[in-house]
């Protein structure tokens, strides 16, 4: 039997289809299962695993635990708690190892975001899920309003289409003479999500379940 890996990229239009997704993949979760999120700063991780929590119903609501590194939800059924790890700040194994998650797999999904290059060690069976917005997230050409089309380069600026008088320079403490920033399409909410699964415990596992 190969145990190598296997992958399947879902597309989510909006947060609700990611926390959907979220739902689909905690049925295929169980006990012992550890669960890698990768992704940039605001991709979209806490918001798949939200729905994975929802699903698996486990006390309180899965929230970013920045300032907690590793927060237990215990299951309010019979299935399995969820752990939950944000890894971002953790850069040493002696610090993963100081968090004992060992201690809690075998009866818990442990799931980590930020884990990748960290964490492969606690399980050779896992999904390692990356979390991506297509093209930056950013909206297609023609698709923005008049005025957009510095949104490469940030998001457009209220500036006129004429340079200053380079004898008034604006005054930087004016509040009307700096950029207005309009982020309003920048992010719509689109996300490619990579599930990829190592170890035997996924061999047999169906990952087409997972397309909504």
């Amino acid at each position: 039997m190969s145990d190598s890996p296997r992958q399947i990229v879902v597309s989510t239009a909006d947060a609700e289809a990611t926390r959907a997704l979220g739902a689909r993949l905690a049925s295929l979760l169980r006990a012992g299962d550890l669960v890698l999120l990768t992704g940039g700063l605001g991709a979209g991780k806490t918001t798949l695993a939200q729905g994975i929590g929802a699903a698996m119903d486990v006390r309180g609501r899965v929230s970013s635990p920045t300032f907690i590194i590793a927060r237990a939800h215990p299951a309010l059924g019979d299935g399995p708690d969820l752990i939950h790890v944000d890894a971002y700040r953790l850069s040493s194994l002696e610090e993963v190892d100081a968090l004992d998650l060992d201690s809690s797999m075998e009866r818990s999904v442990t799931l980590v975001e930020w884990g990748r290059n960290k964490v492969e060690g606690l399980a050779e069976d896992r999904l390692e899920i990356s979390v991506d917005r297509p093209h930056g997230g950013l909206p297609a050409p023609g698709d923005a309003a008049d005025g957009a089309h510095g949104a490469a380069d940030g998001a457009p600026s209220s500036a006129p289409d004429h340079p200053a008088d380079p004898a008034s320079p604006a005054d930087p403490a004016d509040p009307a003479a700096r950029p207005v920033l309009d982020l309003d399409g920048v992010d719509d909410g689109r996300r490619a999500i990579t599930i990829q699964a190592h170890g035997r415990r996924w061999a047999g596992v169906d990952l087409g379940a997972l397309v909504g």
